[in-house]
């Protein structure tokens, strides 16, 4: 943490000087000290002493200052430091304005000119202002903060995209939250745009794409060289186990993902059915190790970049970027996975990222805090996601379609289900509205079998109802099923005869799509098992296949 503020303001330099001389033999090991010579030019420091969250611990303002007296100065730098001990430096003449600057602005002390000596006059009194604060106010968050409404759709895309990528922030909701509501309108010029992000180094970024973001945080979003042995796309656990045995194997790797890293997997709160982690391991943490172990085995790893068109130029494979760069390769991996199915309910539409979520949405549960929540869905992931929320919310219920949880959700979720208090299921239900203004306040819910609807209060929605391919980016170069899934190895020979326009002399090679050198693996496949351990022994196999295809080339 910075060394916090002492500031002192006066528009005479000689008693300016004076003071800051005074307060730096004292203070200067524990605070650092800062001088202003007007209250305009104070109150912009302290605005951007705001801006870095750098604490400010004493304002010392001189109260005959022209433009703006000490005592107007300490009216607005309070807004954005309430906590800091303030005093002014008066004459005899200004006595009355200190005294009833106590009433107005809550005044700790003042101070007469001169103060002569300051072991008498000054120290013992800054000495005592110093302690107390120190003993009540924090130590400030030093990182990045994210300010904005609750109900701000925009604001929850920035906050799943940092929770997800594992970077660390502080939430500041500008309803609730005075001071940041003013530290918000204190940096915005015109009228105030959300969310707006501040950054320790003093910059800010209001409502970024997620690119622009992911460039302010140090994450990769270009390309460092135009070729590579293989393209990934996809860095959900399919793409990165590929990443892994791709680079370790000697292949120069690229992963590109369009949003942040993990893909469904990643918004997993807890999986507790794979291999080697006895307690269980998050989604979020599995791929923080996963994306490590492939950059420290050399793969690079794209963030916020989208594949819009893929190509087939002879011998190479060449992706179009949705910045409109280009990168080819001799070999390309589609790992897009799957992305959640929409829920087409009225009133729904204006809800989502404001109390109407797809997926987990961990970054917002501790918002939902003794509320009653509802999961819409019946495979692992609804019941991961109702159990991560049961530790938040009083009542969680889910709401299932049919008439059991056993035919899509593993019996080891159903029994910690079952034993959860605040957990209930609704069998042969489902969502047939949602209704609210700026957030959801009530849902009304069908009975399948009976046709009874019932309206009940709500305070939020996740969505687990399935998934449809993200394959829209190469529908035109590869063979889908009738679903959009990718068709690979046998599943492209029918009656003997290979894929149309197939140039090669051999058959597909396992994962291989009817097109040579490009594969497919993980949950965007035709047929495949969707577990995460299937998931990530996919991407390893597809290496092998990837090798086999390069000595054919």
């Amino acid at each position: 943490m910075s060394k916090p503020i002492i500031m002192t303001i006066d528009d005479e330099p000689h008693v300016l000087n004076a003071i800051a001389r005074d307060l730096k033999a004292h203070y200067q090991k524990d605070y650092r000290i800062v001088k202003a010579s007007s209250g305009v030019e104070a109150l912009e420091a302290v605005q951007e002493f705001k801006r870095r969250n750098v604490p400010v611990a004493l304002l010392l303002a001189d109260q005959r200052m022209p433009s703006m007296s000490g005592t107007e100065f300490l009216e607005e730098a309070l807004k954005l430091y309430p906590e800091a001990k303030r005093a002014l430096l008066t004459a005899y003449a200004d006595t009355a304005a200190a005294i009833a600057s106590i009433n107005d602005i809550g005044l700790d002390y003042y101070l007469m000119k001169p103060w002569d000596p300051p072991e008498e006059n000054l120290y013992p009194v800054l000495d005592d202002l110093l302690s107390d604060w120190l003993a009540s106010v924090p130590v400030p968050y030093d990182g990045i903060r994210v300010a904005g409404t609750l109900w701000s759709a925009n604001s929850h895309n920035v906050k799943d995209f940092l929770a997800r990528s594992q970077i660390p922030y502080q939430w500041l909701d500008i309803e609730r939250d005075s001071e940041a509501r003013t530290m918000v309108e204190t940096a915005s010029k015109e009228r105030p745009q959300l969310p707006m992000l501040f950054f320790p180094d003093g910059s800010t970024l209001v409502d970024p794409d997620l690119r622009t973001l992911a460039d302010k945080v140090g994450m990769s979003t270009l390309a460092k060289q135009p070729y590579y042995d293989l393209i990934i796309v996809g860095a959900g656990p399919t793409g990165l186990a590929g990443a892994v045995y791709g680079a370790s194997e000697g292949l120069k790797t690229i992963v590109i993902e369009k949003g942040a890293a993990g893909g469904q997997a990643g918004t997993s709160a807890r999986i507790e059915n794979y291999l080697g982690f006895p307690q269980g391991v998050s989604g979020a943490d599995l791929t923080r190790r996963a994306t490590t172990q492939a950059q420290r085995l050399g793969a690079e790893i794209l963030t916020a970049q989208e594949v819009t068109n893929v190509e087939v130029e002879g011998p190479y494979r060449v992706v179009t970027l949705d910045d409109g760069g280009k990168l080819s390769c001799k070999a390309l991996m589609i790992a897009t996975g799957v992305r959640v199915r929409e829920l087409n309910v009225p009133g729904i539409e204006s809800l989502i990222g404001a109390s109407v979520y797809y997926g987990a949405a961990t970054s917002e549960a501790i918002n939902y805090k003794d509320g009653k929540v509802f999961v819409i869905g019946s495979g692992n992931s609804a019941g991961q996601g109702a159990m991560f929320l049961s530790r938040f919310a009083s009542e969680v219920t889910i709401m299932v379609r049919g008439d059991s949880l056993q035919k899509n959700m593993s019996q080891y979720l159903i029994d910690q289900i079952d034993g959860a208090e605040n957990i209930s299921v609704m069998m042969n239900s489902q969502v047939a509205s949602m209704e609210g203004s700026d957030h959801l306040e009530t849902i009304t819910i069908k009975n399948n079998k009976s046709g009874d609807a019932e309206t009940v209060m709500a305070d939020a929605v996740f969505i687990f109802i399935g998934a449809v391919p993200h394959t829209d980016f190469v529908k035109d170069v590869v063979q889908l099923d009738k679903s959009g899934f990718i068709l690979t190895g046998q599943d492209l020979i029918h009656e003997g005869r290979r894929p149309k326009n197939w140039n090669q002399k051999r058959d597909p090679f396992l994962l291989e799509t009817s097109v040579p050198g490009i594969f497919a693996a993980g949950d965007v496949r035709h047929g495949v098992v969707r577990r995460v351990a299937s998931a990530v022994g996919q991407g390893s196999i597809a290496i092998s296949m990837v090798h086999k295809y390069l000595e054919t080339v």
